[in-house]
């Protein structure tokens, strides 16, 4: 007999309310959404057969590519002309073979081109001196913003440089100030966005983060840091809407995937995480705010040697609500969860609605482990979900997870 169905129903952690009314399927938790996040829906006009791109290569503007260089101009240079272009489609290309020196960098919209692809190709280095953020004040290394139809993709690799952040995190060195460091890619404003196929390494903080954007398809992305760097957050969804996340391979030092308020129909499959800290909703409420979190579907994971599993995390004080959220086919190889002192390890669950009176702060678990005896009791496993009524290390953890 196969893995036996773990039990969730409504959880209510301070004064969050997460409400599953029923196991949802994929077609379900996107019922709602009259144009969800399909194949289809983004990317289909301007990838299908049609005009040949008008191609905008950042060498043609001056990159060099050399270890000391900063080709910072050269590529804001390249995007304008791709951006305004008349041409349509139009491709902004960074050539494989060879590595860019990038400062802070951001790509703005809207473009006059109908669509415009990003082609990366070739690896592009952030600074690895802090001195570089802490002097500017600034906290993304390469933002797209305001962009409509546009597609990043390419094989090629965005390396963070992060080390000198990590060692100088009060996580990790204490008598540090905690400051927080830059994301390696994000896109604020976005709309019918791709991002596929590239790899996002060692960033200074999160990784990819996606803010304020719809319709939105990411997959085939390999991010990866130290299981011991701080905030490292690989794929941070927040204040967006019909997003579909699919076959990414994440391993970081916290949550592999984090959607937090503001985001709903969201989907979460075939994703390979840990180490890390697991797949979460939240933090909700921080500083006793207003949050919520919608129609998520997360299936398919399998989580290897992380912190946690899937989970819902809150703070004390916040108000709102987590609701229609359903975790299902998750397998865990090693996962551990020293706040709730249960370590698991070695189980495969889905998730089913139902009754669970009393259940205030935990999530239930009902599953046999994956090489178990059919014959065995299920194992009933409470999970915390992350209200800071704890000690001060630990709230301080749970914002940054």
């Amino acid at each position: 007999m196969g893995p036996r169905k773990l039990l969730l129903a409504s959880v209510v952690a301070m004064s969050f309310f997460l409400y599953v009314p029923h196991l949802a399927s994929s077609e379900e938790v996107f019922a709602d959404s009259a144009d969800g996040p399909t194949a289809e829906s983004p990317g289909e006009p301007w990838l299908s057969p049609g005009p040949q791109p008008w191609v905008v290569d950042v060498d043609d503007y001056g990159a060099e590519a050399v270890a000391d260089g900063d080709d910072t101009e050269a590529f804001l240079g390249a995007w304008r002309d791709a951006c305004n272009s008349s041409e349509n489609p139009s491709t902004f290309l960074v050539p494989e073979g060879k590595t860019y020196q990038l400062m802070p960098v951001s790509f703005h919209g809207p473009c006059r081109a109908a669509s415009i692809t990003a082609m990366i190709r070739g690896t592009l280095e952030a600074p690895s001196n802090r001195s570089v953020w802490l002097d500017r004040g600034l906290q993304e290394w390469i933002t797209f913003e305001g962009v409509d139809r546009l597609h990043v993709l390419g094989g090629g690799t965005l390396n963070g440089n992060g080390q000198q952040w990590w060692n100088n995190s009060c996580k990790v060195n204490k008598p540090m100030r905690c400051v927080t460091g830059p994301t390696a890619l994000y896109f604020r404003r976005c709309t019918h966005l791709i991002v596929e196929d590239l790899e996002v390494r060692d960033s200074m903080q999160m990784h990819v983060a996606i803010a304020y954007s719809w319709n939105v398809l990411v997959s085939k992305l390999f991010i990866t840091a130290p299981g011991w760097s701080p905030n490292t957050d690989g794929i941070h969804v927040s204040n967006s809407k019909e997003v579909s996340i699919s076959d990414c391979a994440i391993s970081t030092g916290d949550d592999c995937i984090a959607i937090v308020t503001g985001s709903m129909f969201v989907r979460i499959t075939g994703i390979s995480c840990g180490p890390g800290h697991g797949i979460s909703i939240g933090s909700l409420g921080e500083n006793n705010s207003w949050a919520h979190v919608s129609d998520v579907l997360v299936e398919k994971a399998t989580l290897l040697g992380t912190t946690n599993g899937v989970r819902i995390k809150t703070w004390q004080g916040g108000h709102g609500y987590a609701e229609r959220i359903t975790f299902q086919d998750i397998t865990m190889h090693n996962v551990t969860n020293p706040e709730s002192a249960v370590a698991v390890s070695n189980i495969r669950c889905s998730l089913a609605a139902a009754a669970a009176v009393g259940c205030s702060r935990h999530i239930l678990l009902h599953c046999l482990p994956a090489n178990s005896n059919p014959a065995l009791p299920a194992a009933v496993l409470g999970w915390l979900l992350h209200s800071t009524h704890a000690s001060n290390s630990d709230q301080t953890s749970q914002r940054t997870e």
